[in-house]
């Protein structure tokens, strides 16, 4: 048997029916942007392994980083104790972080970022004798696996078996254009209520959405009327962090600022699973007292492990260099390059770039479903071609690593154009 074959026997995949899901391509190797299977098959990660490679597969920077790190100090529990890693990591996202973030919590992944989140924001009410237990987030919203995290995450199939065991979560409209007095008007009329301890938002893009996007100056208003009405803002920063919109965080572009960010995936380049939750000083002091009771009892075992610390400070370190720099403004010229180009397509209903961040929109007949027979068709002819991507419904997206070059860039392009012909 091969590998593919010797997978199905034990293993179990995310977000897969097995009883009706191909086998699962085995990966070999991995270097820059390219992928090698079982059979030497190459394939253009096209979507970075999920949004975490934007300094591409085996990067021998961080590699180095990690291996000094498990040569000195592999792990050592965080009760209690702390290391160089972890107080380094803190000072130099601290340079890059929001003026107003002052605190770092670490845990796992991106679900668990969000969980602490929004536990934090729920205990820091509870601890003032306030009760706020509802929080407020965009439609379609995605925000994880978690409960909390699926609680705030508005894709319905992802969390229809859940949805009489989670926390109460209120909608509003995403203030894309033409909606953005709608969710303004939504989101006044919630607060004024004073039962919601946070809005929770992916800011600019929401990923799993189909990377919808809307524009900075309204989020800037809606986080100020949370700002006039005592609502924390949690900014899940998980997918749009680390350089993907243009900057280092979407909420760079923002003049308000949130009160609590989410990061994870290309934390730490894509190697160690590591996630951090930040906050402004103002929360931390919430639980900051002389009864132990007030304390934030949450923590996971690996929390900031060292060497997923060293991964991330050799990432952090990787984005600021003007090589990296000037690759997301590359990969972002070549998206606007081909965006011109395919708008004029007539299957192609709209595009829409930020940074390192293509999406486009099929046109089609009806609505299709997140995993309908379109993606699935397009997904197939995409690995048939050698290319990874990972269709939302009609929505195809390209967020390829910084470091993919414009030749692999140029194939993307190709086949994508030639998929709108076999749809």
């Amino acid at each position: 048997m091969n590998l593919s074959q010797r997978d199905q026997k034990h293993n179990w995949h995310p977000y897969t029916q097995h009883k009706t899901a191909q086998s699962h391509i085995a990966i070999m190797l991995g270097e820059g942007a390219l992928l090698w299977d079982e059979n030497g098959k190459e394939y253009i990660d096209a979507i970075a392994s999920w949004w975490v490679n934007p300094f591409g597969h085996s990067n021998n920077v961080i590699a180095e980083a990690i291996y000094k790190q498990l040569t000195t100090l592999e792990h050592v529990l965080f009760g209690g104790f702390t290391h160089e890693p972890a107080v380094l990591l803190s000072e130099k996202l601290m340079e890059i972080l929001p003026e107003n973030q002052e605190k770092l919590f670490y845990s796992d992944n991106g679900s668990t970022s969000v969980e602490i989140a929004i536990k934090v924001a729920m205990q820091f009410f509870y601890n003032k004798g306030v009760k706020k237990t509802k929080i407020i987030a965009f439609e379609n919203a995605f925000h994880g696996d978690t409960f909390g995290a699926m609680a705030a995450s508005g894709i319905s199939f992802f969390v229809e078996a859940f949805k009489d065991s989670m926390i109460e979560v209120i909608r509003i409209p995403v203030p894309v254009k033409g909606k953005e007095q709608e969710s303004i008007d939504a989101l006044e009329k919630l607060v004024k209520t004073n039962e919601f301890a946070a809005f929770i938002f992916e800011p600019l893009v929401q990923g799993a959405a189909g990377m919808v996007m809307y524009e900075a100056s309204e989020l800037d208003k809606l986080i100020a009327i949370c700002k006039e009405n005592q609502v924390f803002t949690i900014a899940d920063e998980v997918m749009t962090g680390f350089g993907k919109t243009g900057r280092n965080f979407a909420c760079d572009y923002l003049q308000e600022l949130p009160d609590m960010m989410c990061l994870s995936k290309a934390l730490t380049g894509g190697t160690i699973p590591m996630a951090i939750t930040s906050f402004t000083q103002e929360i931390f002091d919430g639980f900051y007292d002389d009864d132990i009771n007030k304390a934030l009892f949450h923590g996971h075992t690996f929390t900031a492990n060292p060497t997923g610390c060293a991964a991330a400070l050799a990432s952090v370190k990787l984005l600021a260099t003007p090589e990296m720099q000037e690759n997301i403004i590359r990969v972002n010229q070549c998206h606007l390059s081909f965006q011109e180009k395919i708008n004029q397509h007539p299957k192609v209903r709209f595009t829409r770039v930020l940074g390192v961040i293509f999406a486009l929109e099929i046109k089609t007949e009806s609505n299709e479903s997140y995993y309908g027979s379109l993606r699935n068709k397009l997904y197939d002819f995409f690995i048939e071609n050698g290319v990874i991507l990972r269709p939302v419904g009609n929505i195809i997206y390209i967020l390829p690593p910084y470091v993919i070059n414009d030749v692999q860039l140029q194939k993307i392009y190709s086949v994508i154009e030639e998929a709108l012909e076999i749809v």
